[in-house]
C-alpha cells in the first residue's frame, strides 16, 4: 500500500508527465484557455490513462506475451487507446454536449496524446502488476489535471493584465507554461519519509 502512494505521489508531483517529462503538451497547450474546458480535458485524460493502463496490461500480459508479439506493443497499445477515447467521445457528445464541442478537436488528439502512450509503455517497462499500472496511469492523469488546471488559471489570469506587446498571446503562455515546470521540478529533490 505504501508503495501505491509513493508512486502515486512521484507520478503527480516528482515526474508529472506533462511539465517535468514534457509529454502531451498539445492538449495542455490548446485546451487550457478556460477552466471549464481545462477540467473537462483533464478528467477525460484520468479517465483514458486510467482504463488504457488497465486494458493495455492485460492485453499485453495474456495476449502479446504467451504469443510471443510483445514487438507489436506500441501499435496494438495505440489501437486500444483510440477505442477507448472514441467511446468517451460518444459518450460526451450524447451525454455533455457543451464540453464535446468545447473540447473541439483536442478531444480526438487524446488518441496520439503521447502522455497516455507513454503510461502504458512505462507501465510495461517498469514491470508493474495490474493494479500497480492502474494506480500509475490514475495518478499520471492525475498529474496532468493538476498542470492543466494550474496552467488555465494563469491563463484567465493573464486575459485580464497588461501584457508588453511581444509577449501578447502565445509566447506570454509559453512563457507561463516553463515558469510551472521548473516549479513542479522542483520537487525533484522530494524525499518523502516513508
Amino acid at each position: 500500500m505504501l508503495n501505491l502512494l509513493v508512486i502515486s505521489i512521484n507520478a503527480i508531483l516528482i515526474e508529472n508527465f506533462v511539465l517535468v517529462k514534457f509529454l502531451g503538451c498539445c492538449p495542455f497547450l490548446g485546451v487550457s484557455k478556460k477552466s471549464e474546458t481545462a477540467l473537462g480535458m483533464g478528467i477525460a485524460v484520468v479517465f483514458t490513462m486510467t482504463i488504457a493502463s488497465a486494458m493495455t496490461w492485460l492485453f499485453n500480459e495474456f495476449i502479446l506475451k504467451p504469443f510471443d508479439l510483445e514487438y507489436l506493443q506500441t501499435i496494438a497499445f495505440i489501437a486500444i487507446i483510440a477505442t477507448l477515447v472514441q467511446i468517451i467521445e460518444m459518450f460526451l457528445q450524447k451525454s455533455i454536449p457543451s464540453l464535446y464541442s468545447a473540447l473541439g478537436i483536442y478531444l480526438p488528439l487524446i488518441t496520439t496524446n503521447c502522455a497516455v502512450l507513454g503510461v502504458a509503455l512505462l507501465n510495461i517497462n517498469n514491470e508493474y502488476d495490474f493494479i500497480t499500472s492502474v494506480v500509475y496511469g490514475f495518478s499520471a492523469g492525475v498529474g496532468f489535471l493538476v498542470a492543466i488546471l494550474l496552467l488555465s488559471a494563469i491563463r484567465e489570469r493573464i486575459a485580464y493584465s497588461d501584457i508588453p506587446k511581444p509577449f501578447r498571446g502565445f509566447p506570454i503562455v509559453l512563457i507561463a507554461a516553463a515558469l510551472l515546470s521548473i516549479s513542479f521540478m522542483g520537487f525533484q529533490g522530494l524525499k518523502l519519509p516513508f
